[in-house]
């Protein structure tokens, strides 16, 4: 749709009060909210509250990509009352708001709407750039292996992505089998934080702004299906237990047995194997075995590292345990073919 749409939702306040200090500063903000996914949720809460409380925000209101079936942001926006406008937008909703606030928006904003806000338009985002630039920074973070990460606020700046001047940073640190779910939990708390922070102080953090560094660029761009694949040949366990990590509730390891896709499940990184068949000198990348000790599958990666499974799920079966893939498919195949691939 080429026009704006807004939803007036009964009970919408329409009164904004002003306030200045008496040097003529701003301190109570007319924000403008750009978001759409459970990530924006955490600082959208966060300024909700500071809206209701009548102190650094005086009015706020929200844009994101509009549905019947309503993304988060369409939701909670929904159920508290606040005027919805339906991206893409025009500028005459704008003129009324002092800053723009993006949070896992997903969509590059026009120049002349970065514009049209007196204070320009923020952004949260989930690295500590020019770290990880991109749709899916948590995701790179963990599959890295990274054990520092953080939170950044920068401006927005039109025609690319995460390009624009550093605000604010916090670093927290990544424990080694700390997984996405709580990464993402950690790191949207600290955003709402933060964000809360850099508009408490704004105009003048403004002007302590910073370009982000020349070096240490990387890219986190949106994930796609294969990437739950695991490459036997080149990844070492470290690598799979960090690739498990980066998918954890979002999807699930992905390999194959004699071309039959399964999805490898209850992936942790092995310290040490016994057990270990008399002829393995012959053994690859992917080879797999049944550790009765543990009740695992213990699978051969590179640089002659293993990770441990407990289930397998075999395309178009029930997820089964190490013990009945073992019965039902290891036992089967001679040692020098029992390999994922």
């Amino acid at each position: 749709m080429g026009c704006s749409m807004i939803f007036k939702i009964k009970g919408t306040l329409t009164l904004v009060r002003r306030k200045f200090n008496t040097g003529n500063v701003c301190t109570s903000w007319r924000v403008l909210f750009f978001g759409a996914d459970k990530f924006s949720l955490y600082s959208l809460k966060t300024l909700y509250e500071e809206y209701k409380n009548g102190t650094l925000l005086n009015n706020l209101e929200i844009v994101t990509t509009t549905s019947e079936k309503g993304n988060p942001v369409q939701k909670y926006a929904k159920e508290q009352s606040l005027t919805i406008h339906s991206w893409p937008i025009k500028n005459h909703p704008i003129k009324t708001f002092d800053l723009g606030v993006v949070v896992s928006f997903g969509h590059l904003i026009p120049e002349n709407i970065i514009n049209s806000f007196p204070h320009g338009m923020i952004n949260v985002h989930a690295s500590l750039l020019p770290k990880w630039r991109g749709a899916a920074p948590i995701i790179y973070t963990l599959a890295n292996g990274d054990t520092e990460t953080g939170v950044t606020i920068m401006r927005i700046r039109p025609k690319a992505f995460d390009i624009g001047e550093i605000l604010m940073q916090e670093k927290i640190n990544v424990p080694k089998c700390m997984k996405m779910p709580e990464l993402y939990d950690s790191l949207g708390k600290l955003g709402a934080k933060c964000l809360l922070k850099t508009i408490g102080e704004l105009p003048s953090i403004l002007d302590r702004s910073k370009p982000q560094p020349k070096e240490g660029i990387t890219y986190a761009p949106k994930i796609k299906n294969d990437f739950a694949t695991i490459k036997w040949d080149t990844m070492t366990s470290t690598q799979v237990h960090n690739l498990n990590r980066a998918v954890s509730g979002i999807m699930v390891p992905t390999s194959t047995w004699k071309g039959t896709a399964v999805k490898l499940i209850g992936i942790e990184d092995c310290d040490s194997v016994v057990n270990l068949p008399k002829d393995n000198h012959q053994l690859r990348p992917g080879y797999v075995y049944y550790d009765k000790r543990t009740n695992s599958l213990l699978v051969l990666c590179s640089n002659n590292t293993w990770i441990r499974v407990k289930q397998v799920g075999v395309y178009g079966k029930r997820i089964m345990s190490a013990c009945d893939f073992n019965n039902g498919y290891i036992k089967k195949e001679p040692p020098d073919k029992s390999f994922f691939e």
